[in-house]
């Protein structure tokens, strides 16, 4: 068993995933999508979201990723119908997007469904892990800029966000790495820039530092200097 991250790392951690935890209250919308991950506690959010009425229609999107590729003999969408069908919602309220390999393509395809079948999607929940939260956002004020989307994550805590095929020490390599993403990735396009607080990049790059760069992307870039408050 790998032992834990020293209680500096996990302070360091903890920083990262308040930052990327940014859900909304819910409220009633056209559509919840479901963002497809390792954590099938994703799906049973969904299901328990759709079966208080916040939504007619049920998206789960996405094909096999960095986490689940040789994981599952399913995709990560039919991963999660399958889970939310456990849960009690009815197979055929459920629309399934089963090619999307990113964050970008999760939103593209779940909208393009949505138009192939004649659901309106003006207002949406988008359903994901918390520490996938803002890079959601980001990414559907890109790809989706006309929606208004809302952001819904398992109301677990940092402490329990961890599985067992997903210990502590994964997780902090995955934030690090998406923290990287939300750094790059509006200077290519793909998601829209986001204040980030001088503590937050000072443990970002200490936790590099400290030898959690198993997610970064492969041509990592220094990160910017924190932008002035407004």
């Amino acid at each position: 068993m790998t032992p834990p991250p020293p209680a500096p790392s996990l302070e360091l951690a903890r920083v990262l995933w308040n930052y990327h935890r940014v859900a909304s209250p819910p409220r009633a919308v056209d559509v919840i999508i479901g963002l497809g991950s390792y954590d099938l506690r994703v799906a049973r959010h969904c299901a328990d979201l759709f079966k208080h009425g916040f939504a007619p229609v049920l998206v789960f999107t996405g094909a096999q990723g960095n986490f689940t590729r040789g994981k599952w003999s399913k995709t990560e969408a039919e991963m999660f119908a399958d889970e939310a069908v456990a849960a009690g919602i009815a197979r055929e309220k459920i629309l399934i997007e089963p090619q999307a390999t990113n964050t970008g393509d999760n939103l593209r395809f779940a909208r393009r469904l949505l138009a192939e079948r004649g659901h309106r999607a003006d207002t949406v929940i988008l359903v994901a892990k918390s520490q996938m939260l803002r890079r959601s956002l980001a990414t559907a004020a890109i790809v989706w800029p006309e929606v208004q989307a809302l952001t819904s994550a398992p109301p677990h805590s940092f402490e329990e966000q961890p599985t067992a095929d997903h210990p502590l020490d994964n997780l902090i390599h995955e934030m690090v790495g998406d923290l990287q993403r939300i750094i790059e990735y509006p200077r290519r396009g793909f998601q829209a820039p986001q204040e980030m607080p001088a503590e937050v990049l000072a443990a970002y790059t200490e936790l590099i530092t400290r030898g959690y760069t198993q997610h970064l992307i492969a041509t990592p870039t220094a990160p910017p200097a924190p932008p002035s408050p407004r």
